[in-house]
């Protein structure tokens, strides 16, 4: 027996789990052997919130297997925060201390890490149709094409203000990855022509998935393909369209029940841009050409005109002063003129480098348009205890902020789970400790990803590409998984997805993962999406999983408890009501025989039910039945299993 134990995620040792609301109590339990409690002269809770050091008496113990267990009832400030704690222990000898991470901790002769209560306000709520979609993110120039008269009306635009433009004829070609002739640098100027009119015919398809959101990255005039360089804010790119165009995909995706979600890039602008104007191509004045310009107030000169703050030290992207009063007055006119096409939502681009009243002001606005609307921060780190450059703590999910983030955090546990760099137990300490620091309102709507635009694709990855700074372009542009590593990268690309579907939050397809889509980092990763060409096998995998999502109020809305069954077989279950989810799956090459019951589950933050009735797999429709509370499955090697209770379909 352990001479002490507190386990953050156990009920018996706190209570409620995870994150509290402002003002609400919580109890934390320390357990202490007979043997060491015989030595003890008094146990302390040592807290920490925010910037100060709090210490607390016990308010009740009582005897449990030989031992002691010791109660602590804390009240959380009226501040969102940030709790830190752990236990100190005062014998005869010396001090002692107990602490942790996540989960379970360990005795120490010296300072141990501290356990974290997030501390979040007790208003914060996300919108309920977030939290039951499925998002399908889309970089609009690679999806699909309808029609040339798109593609040429944006190619002839662009020429004429002098900007390079290299249009691909085959849909299939690779993207470019070196200058142009005569070029001393890359330029993403190479354009498919996928376009909006494209993204309206394939809604059907989008449907057929269960997708219920479209996160499309940026849409606003640029002259690059990715548009991460804005140079109007108030134009759709004409490569794309037009404001009619992305108000008839707005329309048109309503009666499937699809939103639409805009890339907002506030943090900096492109220099070819109607505000800064670098180059002249704009009849007004811009903030590189005149003090004078309404928009120089905007940008940071060091020495006028070429000296001047630029994101990451890109002059072609000077950043803004997010904080000046024109420019906050100018964005809310954004978010206003797309909120009257029907487009309430945003997913902020380098929210970590936006200021806090920057974001808090885009989100009264955002609410005050539609409090359905939903505002995602880009964040890669964990989004609680995520600091500035100074070390001061960001309020991304203090609740008046972010409605959540994107789940990179969850990305990377899943990745290093089927890579074989943890094992499941590491899986269900990383998810765990994702599912106890985050309000459970953030956490809901968190996206939760496999790719990304900024990524290399899921399949390279699991397929064991190498990392995406070991290879040039050159390699890259080259380098093709062999057909076994293929196979393998979307078999655990399966299993990826049964857990991404039955993990909590926000489940999100990078467009043409789905179909098979491989490539390593920028651009390769923006590939266009092989119509035609698709895998049929594979494809059907991913709908199948995402319809069990989006047809399961246990997937979408139940409390979560996971399991890691032995080294390599992984489990969850959600739980909402009469409705119950089960996932397994087998990251092993051999195959695993496994007896899942209720009681071998760890809870996060729900009650977990005994198993009980049928279970229909949506992978491969096979009907388990369930005896004296098990559910006994055989998982293949590299197999995996999404489970619905036939009474919740």
């Amino acid at each position: 027996m352990r001479s002490a134990l507190h386990n953050s995620r156990l009920h018996e040792y706190r209570s409620p789990f995870g994150a509290v609301r402002t003002g609400d109590k919580c109890v934390l339990s320390l357990f202490v052997s007979a043997e060491l409690n015989s030595r003890l002269h008094s146990v302390k809770l040592r807290l920490w919130p925010d910037d100060h050091e709090e210490l607390a008496e016990p308010v009740s113990l009582h005897e449990r297997d030989g031992g002691m267990l010791y109660h602590f009832e804390i009240a959380a400030p009226d501040a969102p925060c940030v709790i830190w704690y752990y236990f100190i222990l005062y014998t005869d000898g010396h001090t002692l201390y107990y602490g942790g991470d996540s989960g379970e901790g360990d005795v120490y002769d010296h300072l141990p890490p501290s356990f974290r209560i997030t501390v979040f306000d007790r208003e914060f709520e996300t919108p309920d149709w977030f939290a039951r979609a499925i998002i399908y993110q889309v970089f609009p120039d690679r999806f699909y094409k309808s029609g040339d008269d798109t593609f040429e009306a944006g190619a002839a635009y662009h020429s004429r203000l002098g900007r390079p433009v290299y249009k691909h004829e085959n849909w299939r070609d690779e993207p470019l990855f070196e200058p142009l002739p005569g070029a001393a640098c890359y330029n993403p100027c190479d354009f498919f022509g996928g376009n909006l009119r494209g993204i309206r015919e394939k809604l059907p398809y989008l449907a057929d998935l269960g997708v219920t959101c479209i996160y499309l990255n940026p849409v606003f005039e640029s002259p690059s393909n990715h548009r991460y360089n804005t140079s109007d804010y108030m134009r759709i790119d004409p490569f794309l369209g037009d404001e009619a165009e992305l108000r008839a995909l707005s329309d048109a995706a309503a009666p499937y029940g699809i939103r639409l979600m805009l890339d907002g890039v506030f943090s900096h602008t492109g220099d070819d841009s109607v505000y800064f104007n670098r180059y002249g191509t704009y009849p007004d004045a811009g903030a590189y050409q005149s003090r004078e310009s309404r928009y120089y107030p905007w940008y940071g000169f060091y020495s006028f005109p070429d000296s001047y703050r630029c994101w990451w030290g890109f002059d072609t992207l000077p950043e803004v002063n997010e904080l000046d009063g024109s420019y906050m007055e100018f964005v809310r006119s954004v978010l206003d003129k797309y909120a009257a096409l029907g487009i309430h939502s945003w997913r902020l681009d380098v929210a970590d480098e936006l200021p806090n009243d920057f974001i808090r002001m885009l989100r009264r606005e955002l609410k005050r348009n539609d409090p359905n609307g939903v505002l995602l921060g880009e964040v890669w780190e964990d989004a609680v205890t995520k600091t500035d450059g100074l070390g001061n703590r960001r309020g991304y999910a203090n609740g008046d902020m972010l409605d959540s983030c994107m789940g990179y955090p969850f990305r990377d546990a899943v990745v290093e789970y089927l890579l074989g760099n943890c094992d499941a137990r590491g899986l269900l300490r990383r998810l765990g400790a994702i599912c106890e620091g985050y309000p459970e309102p953030f956490l809901r709507a968190q996206m939760n990803l496999l790719s990304s635009h900024d990524t290399q694709r899921i399949i390279s990855v699991l397929g064991g590409c190498p990392h995406r700074d070991a290879l040039t372009r050159e390699e890259q542009a080259r380098f093709e998984l062999s057909d076994e590593a293929l196979r393998l990268g979307k078999a655990r690309y399966v299993l990826a997805a049964v857990i991404q579907m039955a993990f909590i939050g926000v489940p999100c397809i990078y467009y043409g993962d789905e179909a098979g889509l491989t490539g390593l980092a920028d651009p390769f990763c923006r590939k266009t999406f092989p119509w035609g060409d698709e895998d049929a096998a594979l494809q059907a995998a991913i709908r199948a999983l995402s319809r069990a999502r989006s047809r399961s109020d246990a997937l979408k809305l139940g409390g979560i408890a996971m399991c890691a069954v032995d080294e390599s077989v992984f489990t969850i279950c959600r739980t909402h009501g009469e409705h119950q989810a089960v996932a397994a799956v087998n990251r092993s090459s051999d195959a695993r025989s496994v007896t899942l019951c209720a009681k071998g589950f760890s809870e996060c933050n729900g009650v977990l039910t005994a198993f009980a009735g049928e279970y229909e797999c949506a992978l491969t429709g096979a009907v388990l039945r369930c005896t004296d509370g098990n559910i006994r499955l055989t998982l293949p090697p590299l197999g995996g299993a999404l489970l619905i209770k036939r009474s919740s379909l």
